[in-house]
């Protein structure tokens, strides 16, 4: 770890990184509370998953773009100061006492316009900041104290909802202020070479064909998009704490960081004893895990069992996420990562909002513990389908950061050829 702190680039991302994450964590934890707030109803909480989804599908392929041929740096830079004129709103609106549905949502939809802008660029900025031979040990630590921080920030806001709903968005707004500074800090990060002679439509596309050729990219990243898809319970959270296990918002607090607390120690971990071999067989079991780990959750009705379901989900989730991010990052020519990542962002990013839509109707139609039940369900059917669909999968064996998965010489398409 001293290696990489000893580069000013790594720091200035590393802070950058996780202030925006605690931010990030704030704010999600704050509007989940101040929309169940206004009308105590499950469906409000998917409204608010399908309103961040709608920017991210519609932005995906353009924000990819975009990612590719402008500086990466200055993406996120705006992307922290969208992040905060909407948080000085929604300040404004809570300090107010606005109960109006409409008003929050529009400034939900302005920061998923902003998140969905600037994902592309954001997931492809550690591997221009890192060596090649640095990325997988880098990301393992990087995401275990970003789970480190995602602890830290649900108990936070947990703290500062019980003082004063306004405070948690102000706190929430400084965390941005912070992280803005820190990417201003980063050098110029923009792909070297570019395919400006071919149109931004068919430019967009490659991201989405690269992808379909890529069969083991393709099982990985799906797999996981109908995973969060339906295993949603955390769009649930301020149902059951505070009418299911009624732990006031406190424990609401310790629930949304439970999750957190169990991928910390995952990636504690895999940053000291990196994943090497049968790296696909492990994707799959530890997918299962989370469909498991999910229906644990949604019958259970003591706190403690429910802390420690939620504590695994977010355990197997995390190796999942390291094996594709190493496979996809290291596995992409950089012309090409923005978009693919603009993709991937579709697929795993906005499937998280999806997934909150998709729990908060199925809740209002069939009860709250049914539709997290059958959410996890529907993860272990998935996993059935995509060790059959994807044989790939079952196969792929070595993660190493120095033999990517797929070859990155360059991609036909990203020449324009």
């Amino acid at each position: 770890m001293r290696e990489l702190f000893s580069q000013r680039d790594f720091l200035a991302y590393f802070v950058a990184r996780h202030a925006s994450v605690l931010g990030g964590s704030i704010e999600a934890a704050a509007i989940g509370w101040q929309i169940f707030s206004i009308r105590h109803k499950p469906l409000d909480l998917g409204l608010v998953g399908l309103t961040l989804f709608l920017p991210e599908l519609l932005l995906a392929l353009p924000a990819g773009v975009l990612a590719d041929r402008v500086d990466r740096r200055l993406i996120c830079v705006c992307n922290a100061c969208i992040e905060i004129a909407a948080l000085a709103l929604f300040v404004a609106l809570s300090a107010s006492g606005s109960r109006s549905l409409p008003a929050y949502l529009a400034l939900i939809a302005l920061i998923g316009v902003a998140q969905a802008t600037a994902a592309p660029a954001d997931r492809a900025l550690l591997v221009g900041v890192v060596k090649s031979h640095q990325y997988l040990r880098a990301t393992a630590f990087s995401s275990s104290f970003g789970q480190l921080v995602r602890i830290a920030g649900p108990a936070l806001a947990g703290a500062l909802l019980a003082i004063n709903t306004p405070f948690a968005f102000g706190a929430a707004a400084f965390c941005y202020v912070v992280a803005g500074a820190g990417f201003s800090f980063l050098p110029r990060l923009k792909a070297d070479a570019h395919d400006h002679d071919i149109s931004l439509f068919r430019s967009a596309i490659e991201g989405i064909r690269y992808i379909l050729e890529k069969k083991l990219v393709l099982g990985a990243i799906s797999l996981d998009l109908f995973a969060v898809l339906f295993g949603g319970a955390t769009a649930l959270l301020p149902v059951y704490a505070v009418k299911i296990l009624q732990v006031g918002p406190a424990g609401f607090g310790a629930l949304r960081a439970a999750p957190a607390v169990g991928a910390s120690l995952v990636a504690l971990y895999l940053a000291r004893r990196p994943i090497h071999g049968k790296a696909g067989p492990l994707l799959l079991w530890c997918v299962a895990g989370f469909g498991a780990a999910t229906i644990v959750f949604g019958v259970s009705k003591s706190l403690l069992l429910s802390l420690i379901a939620l504590a695994l989900t977010g355990a197997f989730d995390m190796v999942s996420m390291v094996i594709r991010n190493v496979l996809v990052q290291l596995g992409t020519p950089d012309t090409m990562r923005g978009r693919v990542n603009a993709v991937e962002n579709v697929f795993i990013g906005a499937s998280n909002e999806l997934g909150e839509f998709e729990s908060g109707t199925v809740a209002a139609l069939l009860g709250t513990e049914a539709s997290v039940v059958l959410g996890g369900v529907a993860t272990l059917v998935v996993i059935a389908l995509w060790s059959v669909l994807f044989p790939q999968l079952r196969r792929y064996d070595r993660l190493l950061p120095d033999s990517p998965p797929e070859p990155v010489a360059a991609y036909p398409g990203a020449s324009g050829r």
